[in-house]
């Protein structure tokens, strides 16, 4: 029987619900079942394991959280700067911020594969896609720096979004002002 694939969509922003609310032990089929308000056993038609559902709820992370033409392109159309950089970088967490059910389930995810090996292997998978993407993206827009500023900024920017999500420092910041900081020591150190 061929999968539906506005089915699997549904499903898994279910599944990223059920996983920002209630955390990796809230999740199971059940839950995502009704989440998306379909009968009880559709989510283990789609996904048969629990690594496999969880696998999926990562993929469908990045899919949401792509960025949308309207915003890239006058980007894309600026001369490479560190200014550029700043102005890309805000946008990545303006997006992370925006659906801060995205971030929380990533969160969510990466501390659940630390115990299983399986999900593990998917998620890892998924992440270095999505590094490898991100590190391909800066360098053929010509930002300055390569590999490792991008890794760096990666780190930094999930300790903001985590600091912004969860309890965090306790003292009021500019997230937007942050980023830049974060951007300009990083290219001025490398």
């Amino acid at each position: 029987m061929p999968r539906n694939p506005e089915r699997r969509t549904q499903l898994a922003d279910a599944g990223l619900a059920v996983l920002a609310e209630a955390g990796a032990r809230g999740l199971t089929h059940r839950a995502v079942d009704a989440a998306a308000g379909l009968p009880a056993g559709t989510a283990s038609n789609y996904f048969r394991t629990r690594d496999a559902l969880l696998g999926a709820l990562g993929e469908r992370i990045f899919e949401r959280l792509a960025p949308t033409d309207d915003r890239l392109e006058p980007l894309a159309a600026r001369e490479p700067s560190v200014d550029l950089m700043v102005d890309y970088v805000r946008y990545i967490v303006e997006r992370l911020l925006a659906h801060p059910e995205l971030p929380l389930a990533l969160f969510e995810l990466r501390l659940e594969a630390t115990r299983r090996p399986e999900l593990s292997e998917i998620l890892a998978r998924t992440l270095r896609q999505g590094f490898d993407g991100d590190v391909s993206f800066h360098v053929n827009a010509g930002l300055p720096g390569g590999a490792e500023e991008v890794r760096l900024l990666h780190f930094a920017i999930d300790g903001l979004v985590l600091d912004r999500l969860t309890p965090g420092v306790g003292h009021p910041y500019d997230v937007d002002a942050t980023a830049e900081r974060l951007v300009r020591r990083l290219i001025r150190d490398s």
